[in-house]
């Protein structure tokens, strides 16, 4: 096996090649014993084959690394791609220790980042203003949904041109950055929550008990203590159903619905 450094360079034809297959293939070898592994393979393998020549032995040597456990955010991959392919470009197989720490080393904060900001804030933030618009029969509220997908899936294009350019340095870089960006994502995803459960859960107290000639409006008296008590209650019962072994989102849903149903119809439940 030869130490000596790959020829090729990587060109913008090669990085809409992976963009192309991060997008609309990476997820597909998904597997439970080492997850995306092989969606990883598949994206870079025909720039790994320009590097090191087809049926090379640091070929095979690289796809045996590339195979090994991998799982990070599906929103930042190709950051790590991009950092990857430059020490392979300008290493080759002596740069092997190296590629394997920064995939391992990397993969679990930008799974943390990336799913925190573009697989929950994100949605939650433009998918409630698309849900809410829509109730109210405005089409713009599709658009503002698209909108941000796409805007997303432009993100993913260009952030491997960026990463494959600044190399190593951009982990040292943006390490402090990427702390800061995360815990205000988390403090922010929390108000978020929040607001959704006062907005988006509409469903009150609509039993009234009397007592003589009196008449004692639960909900009224609720409000004046913690106004949307009752939503937030909802929200935290679904939660605690969330937490038990063997529940699914798919049986939490369907345990909700009887509930609402069964309380609806007595009475002591109704919409707001």
């Amino acid at each position: 096996m030869t130490n000596s450094k790959p020829k090729y360079k990587l060109t913008n034809k090669d990085f809409k090649q992976i963009n192309l297959r991060s997008l609309f293939g990476y997820q597909l070898g998904w597997n439970y014993e080492r997850m995306q592994n092989t969606g990883y393979l598949y994206t870079i393998l025909p720039q790994l084959r320009k590097i090191y020549g087809d049926d090379s032995p640091e070929l095979k040597e690289m796809m045996k690394l590339h195979t090994q456990f991998f799982n990070t955010s599906n929103f930042f991959n190709t950051i790590i791609t991009g950092i990857d392919l430059a020490i392979e470009e300008n290493e080759g197989i002596a740069g092997k220790d190296t590629v394997e720490g920064l995939k391992v080393g990397l993969m679990g904060p930008f799974a943390a980042i990336g799913d925190s900001i573009f697989a929950s804030l994100i949605p939650t933030i433009f998918g409630a203003l698309a849900a809410s618009m829509a109730a109210q029969g405005n089409p713009i509220g599709v658009l503002i949904w698209v909108a941000a997908s796409l805007l997303i899936c432009v993100f993913r294009w260009k952030q491997l041109g960026f990463a494959y350019k600044q190399g190593v340095s951009l982990v040292t870089d943006m390490r402090d950055r990427l702390n800061a960006l995360t815990d205000s994502a988390t403090v922010l995803g929390v108000f978020m929550v929040g607001a959704l459960v006062a907005t988006m859960v509409n469903v009150k107290f609509g039993w009234v008990p009397k007592i003589g000639k009196v008449s004692m409006n639960i909900q009224n008296n609720l409000d004046m203590i913690i106004p949307k008590l009752l939503p937030a209650l909802i929200v935290g019962f679904v939660y605690w159903l969330l937490g038990k072994k063997k529940m699914t989102s798919t049986k939490a849903i369907l345990i909700v619905l009887v509930l609402c149903v069964a309380l609806g119809g007595m009475g002591i439940l109704a919409k707001v």
